[in-house]
């Protein structure tokens, strides 16, 4: 790249593990966490356990987790699941970027939880699965929005429709699904990484949010192509 600022509009987050951490639920994810909730964990763990090794069937593994909170109702479920468990220093960090950059959230996580994120911490959007609820209670059917193993797919259809160039469009992710979404961006940001290749796909690596705003300064200000961890 040559000389010149670097230009950065937009920050998207994955959501389970990244902004979020429910620990002692597997990936630390909103989905195990509601399922906990609703009661049903140990059911949604089998479930989990079954279809993870089968990629192509991401959608059939939503509509039956999502068929086992038929009829719960999501208010018992939110007093357990919310407030939202954030990682260090998101609060602080999204404060000290709001204003700056478009932010939002991406995330194969479920919707009720990302949204509730999304304006506790007043962020621009959020994509997430969507779980069916009618009269309080949730319907046991579920939309898959965003495929857990195609963020990439998505974040170019939220990008075209936001007009915004990816290039332009910094990601922040934690696990291996987040890679592909990794490799489209002008810049790749691995928080806390669950496994080593997540943290070879990101330019950088930070431990705590905190370190978020000085990098995304430091790498505006940098002409040269340049990677490592912080």
């Amino acid at each position: 790249m040559g000389g010149g600022r670097r230009r950065l509009s937009t920050i998207v987050f994955d959501l389970d593990g990244t902004l979020v951490r429910y620990h002692g639920i597997e990936f630390e994810s909103s989905w195990g966490a509601v399922a906990a909730a609703a009661g049903v964990g140990e059911r949604s763990r089998a479930l989990l356990a079954d279809y993870l090794p089968r990629p192509e069937a991401y959608a059939e593994w939503v509509a039956r987790d999502a068929s086992l909170l038929a009829g719960v109702r999501i208010a018992d479920v939110a007093a357990q699941v919310l407030p939202a468990p954030y990682a260090e220093g998101v609060v602080e960090a999204i404060a000290a970027l709001r204003g700056r950059y478009r932010m939002g959230i991406l995330s194969s996580g479920v919707d009720f939880v990302a949204d509730w994120v999304c304006k506790d911490l007043g962020l621009d959007f959020s994509l997430a699965n969507h779980i069916h609820v009618c009269d309080g209670r949730f319907t046991g059917t579920a939309e898959t929005v965003v495929d857990l193993w195609a963020k990439d797919r998505a974040l170019r259809a939220l990008a075209a429709e936001r007009e915004t160039d990816l290039a332009e469009v910094c990601f922040v992710g934690d696990h291996v699904n987040d890679i592909a979404a990794m490799r489209i961006v002008g810049l790749a940001v691995a928080a806390n990484p669950k496994e080593r290749q997540v943290a070879e796909a990101a330019a950088f690596v930070i431990e705590s949010f905190l370190e978020l705003p000085p990098l995304l300064d430091s790498w505006r200000r940098s002409p040269a192509a340049h990677s490592g961890s912080v």
